[in-house]
């Protein structure tokens, strides 16, 4: 009777291996293609209190490191009128995390007193498509001001957006 029931199960498995759809790789996202322009809004922050001077700051510096990145042969701002390109990118940022530090605890003691800045960005194509999205974050652990945190952010913003979209990245 064992053997019945080992011989059953057995066949059942075989069976049921053999007539299994057969399963192609993953097959990666195709990259996002490479855009000419790309246009910076405001970055928002709705469910955070942010400060004034980090909101201006981290749009600020979010323009001149991306011009400063490179890969783009022009880097336009919100409501700018002359962002027309056809492979325009647009960049959208929320902040979704605040922690203003104290400069002079870090600058004492080189352990406490971090200045953290989380943002969730989104590119989308001209008509709105969403290509790419990261949370990022940016922050000013040892010594600084507290609005480095904004250039911190700042950099890696302008780098995900030059390897994933600029001319000459190399992806």
């Amino acid at each position: 009777m064992k053997r019945i029931l080992y011989a059953t199960a057995l066949a059942v498995l075989l069976l049921g291996a053999h007539s299994a759809p057969a399963r192609l790789p993953a097959q990666a996202a195709p990259p996002p293609k490479k855009a000419s322009a790309i246009q910076v809004l405001m970055i928002t922050s709705d469910e955070i209190k942010l400060p004034a001077e980090f909101q201006i700051s981290l749009y600020e510096n979010l323009i001149q490191q991306l011009e400063k990145q490179g890969g783009f042969q022009h880097v336009y701002r919100e409501g700018d009128r002359n962002a027309d390109a056809a492979d325009l990118v647009v960049l959208h940022s929320t902040v979704r995390g605040f922690k203003k530090g104290s400069e002079m605890t870090r600058n004492v003691t080189t352990v406490s007193g971090k200045t953290s800045i989380d943002v969730h960005c989104q590119f989308t194509n001209k008509d709105g498509k969403t290509v790419l999205e990261r949370d990022l974050n940016g922050k000013v652990q040892f010594f600084g001001g507290n609005l480095r945190a904004t250039l911190d952010f700042a950099k890696k913003a302008a780098k995900l957006a030059h390897d994933n979209f600029g001319a000459n990245s190399a992806s």
